[in-house]
């Protein structure tokens, strides 16, 4: 118990502390729990950022999870993540309640907000587009995904052109991956791990039929994020248009509170999947907020826990490394086509608009600003807008 407490108290200070992204939480991670604390080597937090990078779901999460589970057993996992997401849950479902008060689309500031996840999420399309579709087929993976889904904008068709872009990736670039050597781990033995799985699997298939029995608000809300968090590939701001086709055409949330709320995620450290704790608070107060957070970070638990002894002989197959570079091509694509629908077409209404979109891109990407003071920028400016009638 005292190694899970230990678990409890480092990760709920990297929750307070760890502002900056998935890429950056790595580094927290690195800093901490190897070279500080020395729970896991280099090779082996190398292993696990590997295969979180190979899972869907919110890599920074299921590496912390992952090290609670090696340090402390399933209680540290589960420490590792209470400790990592609950400051920035608590944090944006207050906000959702504080904004239920007020008319959002009247206050300049939540309209700066809106513009804020446009620049950060243009941000986040460069760096992926550089590094998962940079080339001819790459690229043209991601051209077809982003017509496709703004002509056809459905959950159902993100997941179709997940799987037909890993297919087509195993055809295209099984020669690219044939000669990988990656290192070898601690071997780690099954033991109930295949459950995990089976849970995983099953909860994704059950659920949509348990939901047309038995539509409830709360189970509803269980289906959304639970299949949200199980399809996310290519980090946290992926989970943007597979929530917002959830949740928006069925009249649970606007798009103007959505967005917002996406802009305020920005502001707060910890993963950015406790986006859901906003949302679920929006949509169903405090309970709602308890619920879309544990069923949005289900599928990570059960997938980390499930595949980490099988992981080195996944790694190493060449056609589960070839469909995922069609599958991350893919992914570009579809956040991509979130850029224009629902971000720019709810947030770009004029010139301002634009002006403060294309300033806080360039603070991003070429002066290295912090995404809070980012966030802090474009309420502020949204603000100024609405007083001087911009």
């Amino acid at each position: 118990m005292n190694k899970v407490l230990e678990v409890l108290r480092v990760s709920t200070y990297l929750g307070l502390t760890s502002f900056g992204g998935p890429i950056a939480h790595l580094g927290y991670f690195h800093r901490e729990y190897v070279e500080r604390k020395k729970w896991i080597d280099e090779g082996r937090y190398a292993d696990l950022v590997a295969l979180c990078q190979f899972l869907p779901g919110p890599a920074s999460s299921q590496i912390g999870i992952g090290i609670g589970k090696i340090r402390a057993g399933t209680l540290g996992a589960i420490a590792a993540w209470i400790g990592f997401t609950l400051p920035s849950a608590l944090a944006l479902a207050l906000f959702a309640l504080f904004l239920k008060d007020f008319d959002g689309g009247a206050l300049g500031w939540i309209q700066g907000l809106k513009v804020v996840a446009v620049a950060i999420v243009a941000h986040s399309i460069l760096s992926m587009g550089r590094k998962l579709a940079n080339e001819r087929s790459t690229a043209s993976i991601a051209a077809v995904t982003i017509g496709i889904t703004l002509f056809i904008p459905t959950a159902f068709t993100q997941v179709i052109l997940i799987l037909l872009s890993g297919l087509l990736g195993v055809y295209l670039f099984r020669d690219k991956t044939a000669g990988t050597v990656l290192t070898q781990p601690k071997e780690q033995k099954g033991s109930k791990a295949f459950l995990f799985l089976v849970l995983f699997f099953g909860l994704l298939a059950g659920l949509p039929l348990l939901v047309r029995t038995f539509p409830e608000i709360y189970l509803i809300l269980v289906d959304s994020f639970y299949r949200s968090g199980s399809l996310v590939f290519g980090g946290g701001h992926v989970v943007l248009p597979l929530l917002e086709l959830e949740l928006v055409p069925e009249g649970l949330i606007s798009k103007e509170s959505f967005l917002a709320g996406y802009g305020a995620a920005q502001a707060v450290p910890g993963p950015l999947f406790t986006f859901a704790s906003y949302l679920g608070a929006q949509i169903a107060g405090i309970p709602g907020a308890v619920i879309a957070l544990i069923a949005i970070f289900l599928p990570s638990f059960l997938l980390v826990l499930g595949v980490m002894p099988y992981w080195d002989r996944l790694r190493r197959n060449p056609t589960i490394q070839s469909a995922l570079i069609g599958v991350n091509a893919c992914v570009v694509g579809i956040l991509a086509a979130a850029l224009y629908d629902p971000l720019w077409t709810t947030a770009i209404h004029g010139a301002a608009d634009f002006v403060l979109a294309m300033a806080l891109f360039v603070l991003l990407v070429f002066w290295k600003t912090p995404s809070w003071a980012i966030v802090l920028l474009g309420a502020g400016a949204g603000w100024a807008f609405s007083i001087f009638s911009l």
